[in-house]
C-alpha cells in the first residue's frame, strides 16, 4: 500500500475518487426509491409513480457514463493504488445496485398489485432496510479510500463498517423471507403474487450487490 500511495504522489494520478464519484447517482437512487414505494402504496402505478421510476431510470445512465468514463482511463496496473481486478469488479458491482433498483420498480409498474396492503407496507419496510444497506455502503467506501490514500490508519475501524454493511444485508434478506412466505399464504391472483415476488426479489438483490461491494471493499485493504 505504500508503494501505491508512492506512485499516485510521483503520477498525480488516482483512480479512487471515481468509486465515490460512482455512488453518488447510486446514493439519489436510494431516495428516489424509497419515494416510489410509498407513492404506489398510496396511489397506485400513476403519474408520479411513473415519473420517480424516470428519475431512477436517469440515475442509472448517469451513473453508466460515469463508470465507463473511469474504466477508460485507468492507468496502468503498475500504477493503481488498488488491485485492477478488484477495481473493475468493484464497478459492476456498485452499479448492479441500481440496476436491480430499475428492475424493481419496472415489475411493480407493470400492474397495480391486488394483495392485502400489509404486503405492501411489508415491501416498503423492506424496501427501507434494502436502501439502508445501500446508505452504509458509502461512509465504508469513503472510509476504504482514507485507508488506502493514507488519511486514516484505523484499519479496524474500516473493517467495522464493511462489517455493518454486512449485517444490514442479513437483515433486509430475513425481511425478504418474511415478505415472500407471507405472500404465498394469500389468497390472491397468481399473477399479483408473482409481480410481488419479483418486486421483493430485486429489493433484496439491491442489498446484496451492496454486501458484495463492501465485500469487494475488504479485499482492497487486505494484507
Amino acid at each position: 500500500m505504500f508503494l501505491s500511495r508512492l506512485m499516485v504522489r510521483v503520477t498525480g494520478k488516482s483512480c479512487l475518487p471515481g468509486l465515490l464519484e460512482h455512488y453518488a447517482p447510486v446514493a439519489k437512487a436510494v431516495l428516489v426509491v424509497e419515494a416510489a414505494l410509498k407513492e404506489y402504496a398510496e396511489q397506485g402505478h400513476g403519474v408520479a409513480f411513473q415519473t420517480l421510476c424516470s428519475q431512477i431510470d436517469a440515475l442509472e445512465g448517469q451513473a453508466d457514463k460515469i463508470k465507463r468514463r473511469i474504466r477508460n482511463h485507468l492507468p496502468r496496473d503498475f500504477f493503481m493504488e488498488v488491485d485492477k481486478v478488484l477495481f473493475l469488479n468493484y464497478t459492476r458491482s456498485q452499479d448492479n445496485i441500481l440496476d436491480s433498483a430499475q428492475d424493481a420498480m419496472g415489475w411493480l409498474g407493470m400492474r397495480r398489485v391486488d394483495l392485502p396492503k400489509e404486503h405492501l407496507d411489508r415491501a416498503r419496510e423492506l424496501g427501507r432496510e434494502a436502501c439502508r444497506s445501500i446508505e452504509l455502503l458509502g461512509p465504508a467506501l469513503q472510509d476504504t479510500v482514507d485507508l488506502i490514500q493514507g488519511r486514516t490508519s484505523d484499519r479496524s475501524a474500516v473493517k467495522d463498517r464493511h462489517h455493518q454493511v454486512r449485517l444490514q444485508h442479513h437483515k433486509t434478506a430475513k425481511l425478504a423471507r418474511a415478505a415472500l412466505r407471507g405472500a404465498y399464504e394469500a389468497d390472491a391472483d397468481f399473477r399479483d403474487v408473482h409481480v410481488f415476488e419479483k418486486l421483493v426479489e430485486h429489493l433484496g438483490d439491491m442489498s446484496h450487490n451492496a454486501e458484495g461491494s463492501a465485500d469487494i471493499l475488504r479485499a482492497m485493504i487486505a494484507r
